[in-house]
């Protein structure tokens, strides 16, 4: 049995997708990317990456987690993330410490957000450490072909249209009670192939 199982974990190392191609430089330029998407919610910014990660992460969503994740901060994956090869890839690669209970993950990957867990299930904060609170990734068709939703608050001039697709009917309901918590409450950052777009929570959004 001890032979099978070493046997089986070489396999699977050696079937791991390569991360960066050069770690530095675009962790750097990921790093960017995510720090201008949460600065100036809604827009659509793109990583310069060719990334050919483990299904069903997208480029974008593993450029994120390549640059933001560590065994520090624990992870939470939803159940299309949790089966596969996603989890050898983030421990390989991140040194990733994964939890079962959202309320626990300073970071969600959420690879199927039609039926992902309500915003409250994830960590909002405390009084005095309101930046112990989820980050979650989450991952959608189309940052550019879903329903209208207007999106006012800081780094936005006026207010902006976005169109994010795949997101549960209740969604933005559930975003507008996260908002009223503020500072309090989770943030957001959507994927779709490369690209990423950022919703803080002082952001507020209108469907």
């Amino acid at each position: 049995m001890t032979h099978a199982s070493g046997t089986s974990d070489v396999a699977d190392a050696t079937r791991l997708k390569p991360g960066f191609a050069d770690p530095v430089f675009e962790a750097q330029a990921a790093f960017r990317a995510v720090l201008n998407a949460m600065s100036y919610a809604g827009r659509v910014y793109e990583f310069k990456t060719d990334l050919d990660p483990p299904g069903p992460f997208a480029a974008a969503t593993a450029a994120i987690a390549l640059t933001l994740f560590d065994f520090d901060n624990a992870v939470w994956l939803d159940g299309a993330s949790a089966d596969g090869p996603v989890p050898a890839f983030l421990r390989f690669h991140c040194g990733t410490r994964l939890c079962r209970d959202p309320i626990e993950a300073r970071f969600a990957v959420i690879a199927d957000p039609s039926i992902m867990p309500a915003l409250d299930s994830f960590a909002i904060g405390e009084d005095r450490y309101p930046d112990r609170s989820a980050t979650l990734i989450i991952q959608v068709p189309s940052l550019t072909e879903g329903p209208a939703t207007s999106w006012t608050g800081p780094g936005i001039e006026s207010s902006l249209e976005v169109r994010i697709a795949g997101l549960s009917a209740d969604f933005w309901e559930q975003w507008a009670l996260n908002h009223e918590l503020y500072p309090l409450g989770v943030d957001i950052l959507f994927t779709a192939a490369s690209s990423v777009i950022g919703l803080p929570r002082s952001v507020k959004v209108e469907d």
